[in-house]
């Protein structure tokens, strides 16, 4: 499996590194992860990396590390995650604190759209997110997804954002 290689105007999507987790783990040790997966210790963090990473191999599309284009200075991760019992296929991000704000999982959350509309002709992707959260919920609007009542979360309560994928590339 080669995982591919996307690129934006100031953005590189890789597949990811060992070197990412230092950063993942320190984003779920911190109380920002309370609206993600819950805050957790290192090697449920490590756990639950790993597990995203391996959806790769197994579904042929997982998480992209990101970084900036120019410096190679990493920003954070995107992807599409499915892990067993999920409802389907669901585009999520996080960037590390100093990249917040800048615009950056926006920019790489529309090249995975793109990619996944191209690569497996999907013509819909959701957002899961916890109803507190309100940034995300925020960026997964902004990206043109609309709230879908309907939509099955991980968790009750969840706010499922759906992504029409048809007008993309």
């Amino acid at each position: 499996m080669s995982i591919p290689t996307l690129h934006t105007e100031r953005l590189t999507l890789r597949a990811p590194q060992l070197a990412d987790f230092e950063h993942w783990a320190a984003f779920f040790a911190s109380p920002r992860a309370v609206h993600e997966r819950g805050m957790m210790d290192r090697a449920a963090a490590w756990r639950v990396w790993a597990s995203d990473v391996a959806i790769w191999t197994l579904r042929g599309y997982g998480p992209f590390g990101v970084e900036l284009r120019d410096t190679g200075t990493y920003v954070g991760e995107v992807g599409i995650y499915e892990p067993d019992g999920y409802p389907g296929p669901e585009l999520g991000w996080f960037v590390i604190p100093e990249a917040e704000g800048k615009g950056y999982a926006a920019e790489a959350a529309r090249a995975v759209m793109i990619w996944a509309r191209r690569n497996f002709g999907w013509d819909q992707l959701t957002n899961i997110i916890d109803p507190a959260n309100q940034r995300s919920i925020a960026l997964g609007l902004r990206l043109g997804g609309v709230i879908d009542p309907d939509g099955i979360g991980e968790d009750p309560g969840d706010v499922v954002i759906a992504h029409d994928l048809r007008g993309l590339a």
